[in-house]
């Protein structure tokens, strides 16, 4: 089985990569962080001229309505720029839980053509819906139905980029496909993970080379070596389970809860070792919140237990088995 993407996906990569690297990531994140959401907003304008926010809503809704495999394109890239927002919920999730009923056209439309940053709250597995206070919309699903939500008091997050919110439902529900949104979440959140540990071993590849003890370049070390390497062949390892999960997202295959676990169980595991050799390779600035990996790193840790934990999703695998 073949797992690269083709021609068209890696241009389009490169246009993420492209619009993202000429914009100060970094600073837009932390502005997000501290309360200030116009830098990251200028961000999304951009990811809409690319296509990347109409990616999952119908053409019926003046979307595109993609193949999962171009989510997982679009998603790994922001994961590797530490996109700020609620980028699962708004890109992946909130278009197939609107596309369940012609109401939400409208709102769909405005997706698409990014004017419109939406989060989601789907008890148990997402109690809390992230930076509600930023996004137009707030999505509460659960039960087969989704209903407008309000956002309440804010709980503390281990990445002040990621704000969580609890939520309170403030309309009636409708009907929608909450389980495939479930599925979309997850397979969103397991490319972004692989992005962000990408983003780590480049940067700790790139240090490795800079950084010298005893006289000695420490990239030249081979347990430096053999450390960088054990996390490449992770997120190699990784990235097939994550674009077999898209396919069965997309074929709607009776594996596709196993597939999408598994997908989330390795990328986790993957870009947690990715941080924690990111941490070892830099040393003591690396625990600084002055050093932009602090910003992956926080990123990775958050993302780990967005739509449910390494725990949960084993357990689902477990089960599945």
């Amino acid at each position: 089985m073949n797992f690269e993407i083709d021609e068209q996906q890696r241009d389009f990569a490169a246009s993420i990569d492209a619009a993202l690297g000429a914009a100060d990531m970094p600073a837009a994140v932390r502005a997000w962080a501290a309360g200030d959401p116009a830098p990251g907003r200028k961000v999304w304008a951009q990811l809409a001229d690319l296509g990347v926010t109409a990616l999952m809503v119908p053409e019926k809704f003046d979307g595109i309505d993609a193949h999962p495999v171009d989510l997982v394109v679009a998603a790994e890239r922001l994961g590797r720029w530490c996109v700020p927002g609620p980028v699962a919920e708004s890109i992946a999730v909130a278009p197939v839980l609107l596309a369940s009923h012609d109401d939400g056209a409208e709102r769909s439309a405005a997706l698409a053509a990014g004017e419109l940053i939406a989060t989601v709250a789907m008890p148990p597995q997402v109690p809390r819906a992230v930076d509600a206070d930023t996004a137009g919309l707030i999505l509460v699903a659960a039960d087969g139905k989704v209903s407008d939500g309000t956002a309440g008091e804010q709980v503390e997050s281990v990445d002040p980029s990621r704000k969580l919110f609890n939520v309170s439902v403030s309309g009636d529900g409708q009907a929608a496909d909450v389980t495939r949104a479930y599925e979309f979440g997850v397979l969103a959140t397991a490319a972004q993970l692989v992005g962000a540990g990408q983003a780590l071993l480049d940067m700790s590849v790139e240090y490795a080379k800079q950084r010298s003890q005893f006289g000695t370049v420490i990239g030249t070390y081979q347990a430096i070596k053999h450390k960088l390497a054990d996390v490449h062949i992770a997120l190699e390892l990784a990235r097939p389970l994550v674009y077999g999960a898209a396919l069965s997202v997309a074929d709607q295959t009776p594996e596709t809860a196993r597939d999408v676990s598994a997908a989330k169980v390795a990328a986790s595991d993957a870009a947690l070792l990715a941080a924690r050799s990111a941490l070892q390779t830099h040393g003591a600035i690396g625990f600084t919140q002055e050093h932009d990996m602090s910003l992956s790193l926080l990123r990775v840790q958050a993302l780990r237990s967005a739509w449910g934990d390494p725990t949960l999703h084993r357990r689902r695998l477990l089960e599945a088995l």
